[in-house]
């Protein structure tokens, strides 16, 4: 699945019909910035400065204005459910229950890491490599992924059915480059991890000695794993990541794994299976193999406490904070206990929630505009291909066939998802948080070797995002990204199709980006380029990666060209396809100018505006080493540098520092 990954600012006007802004907001603009020399500043500067970044965030945006405004609402449709009287069994006993246990501060505090003693006592009666095996097994169920991942979805050359999937992981630190980079601040967070886990051992009784002990064992074998694992252009490459095996395959090549109590143990019966990444696997074995029982045990507890320390009391989530929070991020305060509670029944019960907060908050007219707004992008994707230079007609029509293709999702899913199964109780937060992760679990593997339902969701409609699968060949808006500033049913269409337009666009783009290219009309992995055609695609695209490679987003630290090049190429073919569709939509009909800006200008200014925010460096770091997407302040003056008509909207030229010759802009979609 390829997201979108948005923004979103506060203080946003309300947008009424006759508003001369016609939904920009003048105030968020820095006239005093020149639009050729920093147009971000320009666009923007206005927002950042009645929007300063708070204690709590790390970054602070339009996405996080809209998931802020979300969680005001979700918390009062939760607060509404919670202060009932429900059936038990009903979506509403669980939310209340839920949300209640989770904001009960007393309880955790007196419970302290009672809820993981008993999986901890298990582990440490660990006394031969089976036994490990099994209680592994168990651990994975739980939702606890020690060493591996695994996930199902549609088989890449068989989209239409759905498969096993195993990939690399067991790392606490979220990319492998937190564990090999040598730099000094790369040395600090590693210092300051070791810190946390022996604070998190401490809290469970742990002797100090011990604890110390304990996380040198659990470091060495994160970071073996990350010395296998695929760095983040590989993980790109969708045929470097698949690779089909048998089960009596996967035995030979990784033997060290009880392959079979796994599958029992998930209730899963399989012949085969995507070995994602062999490497890791590989390594992983080796070291289930070769490590000390000790060592192996003290990696699984740690597994077992770092997934639960949000669940447990205060000083585990103050620890966890500390690290996850202040070190990575530089959040300096944790949100109220009420926004973990929340977000905690959205992920349980996301399309319980979902359902709730479409009834409420969700017209049937925004999705009536929506369908048009997609139709009329499609058209202008289509004219675009055609238009092509350096297509051949052969593969330009297999680009319609797969334009057409495209299974479009506006809103809501058509059905809800069941959670009778779902057993919420009040014996502990730790307790439920389990059950619910077995509960999705069980869900997601009931589908391995079904057909691939195309109706099923990978969203919530309570989710400020949108996203285009390729395997599906679909796009996805859910409800709640069809909001000021991203869309308005009373602003103009320079402003929504400069906005919504370009994340449709966006979407679009994405099933004809460096990764999404590769499948086809019915989401299979099959090259349905002429070969000049890809060498073509792939000249042009390095284009805009090679551009990218150039900005430094701290001293010394540059942007990822090649990590981020699917969503660089998805805002550039946003932007090139929704302008043209906005130009065919007002063809007849010219839309005036307002508050002395021409709908064009309009166009990029409401673009530019959804990327508002102020970020903190150590997010800018993270962001960089584990983030697909490129930094807010590039997905403004990184990607208008190469659309022509920019330049003329606001008269740039080559005194204009953003200023690209004409022969040095991307040229792709």
């Amino acid at each position: 699945m390829i997201a979108l990954a948005i923004g979103v600012g506060a203080c946003a006007p309300k947008v009424s019909e006759g508003d001369p802004e016609r939904g920009i907001a003048l105030s968020n603009l820095d006239t005093t910035a020149v639009p050729g020399n920093d147009f971000y500043q320009y666009a923007t500067g206005g927002w950042q400065k009645l929007n300063p970044i708070t204690d709590e965030y790390s970054r602070y945006g339009i996405f996080e204005y809209l998931g802020k405004l979300n969680d005001d609402r979700i918390k009062e449709l939760i607060e509404e459910i919670a202060s009932a009287q429900n059936e038990e069994g009903t979506p509403g006993q669980k939310i209340a229950d839920l949300f209640n246990i989770a904001m009960d501060t007393a309880k955790l505090n007196e419970d302290g890491y009672m809820p993981i003693k008993d999986q901890l006592a298990k582990i440490a009666s660990i006394d031969s490599r089976e036994m490990l095996n099994g209680i592994m097994a168990e651990l994975m169920h739980n939702g606890v992924m020690p060493f591996f991942g695994f996930y199902v979805n549609a088989d890449p050359q068989n989209s239409s059915m759905n498969i096993m999937n195993i990939n690399q992981g067991g790392l606490s630190l979220a990319n492998r480059d937190y564990y090999l980079d040598q730099d000094d601040k790369s040395k600090e967070i590693r210092a300051k991890y070791r810190d946390m886990i022996i604070r998190m051992f401490e809290l469970c009784d742990v002797p100090a000695a011990q604890a110390g002990r304990n996380a040198d064992h659990i470091i060495a074998i994160e970071t073996s794993l990350a010395e296998s694992h695929y760095d983040n252009v590989k993980l790109r490459r969708p045929y470097e990541n698949y690779h089909m095996v048998t089960i009596s395959q996967l035995s030979e090549q990784i033997p060290a794994i009880n392959w079979s109590g796994l599958f029992k143990e998930l209730n899963i019966s399989i012949d085969s299976l995507n070995l994602g990444q062999p490497e890791p696997l590989m390594r992983a074995s080796e070291l289930i193999a070769g490590e000390s029982l000790d060592a192996l045990k003290a990696y699984m507890s740690w597994c077992v406490i770092d997934n639960a320390a949000k669940y447990l009391s205060d000083d585990f989530r103050n620890a966890s904070f500390e690290f996850y929070g202040k070190t990575l991020t530089g959040v300096q305060v944790m949100q109220p206990r009420w926004k973990y509670a929340q977000g905690t029944v959205n992920s349980c019960l996301g399309n319980a929630v979902g359902q709730l907060y479409v009834a409420k908050y969700f017209p049937a007219a925004a999705k009536e505009r929506m369908i048009k707004l997609v139709e009329n992008l499609q058209l202008a994707f289509k004219e675009r291909i055609m238009n092509l230079e350096w297509m051949s007609s052969e593969t330009k029509q297999r680009a319609i066939e797969k334009l057409d293709a495209f299974y479009v999702k506006i809103g809501y899913p058509d059905e809800w998802k069941d959670y009778s199964a779902l057993k919420i109780a009040k014996d502990s937060y730790y307790a439920n948080i389990v059950r619910a992760s077995r509960f999705a679990m069980d869900d997601m593997l009931a589908d391995v070797n079904m057909p691939v339902d195309k109706s099923e969701w990978l969203m919530d409609p309570q989710i400020v995002n949108a996203y285009y699968n390729p395997t599906t060949n679909e796009i996805c808006f859910p409800a709640a990204i069809l909001q000021y500033p991203f869309f308005s049913l009373e602003a103009d269409d320079a402003f929504n199709y400069g906005a919504i337009g370009v994340v449709i666009g966006h979407e679009m783009t994405h099933g004809f980006d460096d990764q999404g290219k590769e499948f086809d009309k019915d989401g299979n992995l099959n090259n349905w380029w002429s070969e000049e055609d890809a060498a073509q695609f792939t000249k042009r695209a390095a284009v805009m990666s090679d551009y990218f490679d150039k900005f430094e987003v701290l001293p010394g630290v540059f942007a990822n060209g090649k990590f981020t090049l699917g969503e660089t190429i998805a805002d550039y073919g946003g932007l090139q396809i929704s302008l043209q569709a906005y130009k065919n939509a007002r063809a007849d009909n010219p839309e005036p100018d307002y508050a002395g800006y021409t709908p064009i200008q309009r166009f990029f200014i409401a673009n530019a505006g959804v990327w508002a925010c102020n970020i903190r460096d150590e997010e800018i770091l993270r962001r960089t080493k584990t983030d697909p997407h490129a930094l807010a302040e590039l997905r403004v003056n990184g990607e208008f540098p190469h659309i022509d008509e920019w330049y003329e909207a606001f008269g740039v030229d080559s005194t204009n520092t953003m200023y690209l010759p004409k022969e040095q802009r991307v040229s792709v979609w």
